[in-house]
């Protein structure tokens, strides 16, 4: 299984933190439902972490069966459609986001 995270460094505006999530809920997260051939979608939100560690308030996580298939969606339509909506949620939102793909290990 191939896994592709978005990590986003730095931190929500405050007073946004309940919209942010909203955002999240009912604009991006049927879309990456809708990514062709994704097992899974998972959106993680920060409650802690250790002293002097970067903060990463929210992490998206998505599951496909290997890299074509990953490679397909990241070319779908829907994908460009939920990078031209995520702009609305970095309007609440200081920092960056950066992707990482994993393979994950089973057993």
């Amino acid at each position: 299984m191939i896994i592709r995270q978005a990590f986003f460094e730095g931190a929500i505006r405050a007073g946004q933190e309940e919209a942010f999530k909203a955002y999240v809920a009912e604009k991006l997260m049927p879309m990456w439902l809708a990514f062709p051939g994704v097992r899974e979608v998972r959106v993680l939100y920060d409650i802690e972490r250790d002293e002097g560690a970067p903060s990463y308030p929210m992490v998206l996580s998505t599951m496909y069966e290997s890299r074509e298939v990953l490679a397909a969606a990241l070319e779908s339509p829907v994908r460009y459609e939920s990078r031209d909506m995520t702009k609305g949620l970095l309007a609440m939102f200081d920092g960056h986001i950066h992707h990482h793909v994993f393979d994950l290990a089973l057993g």
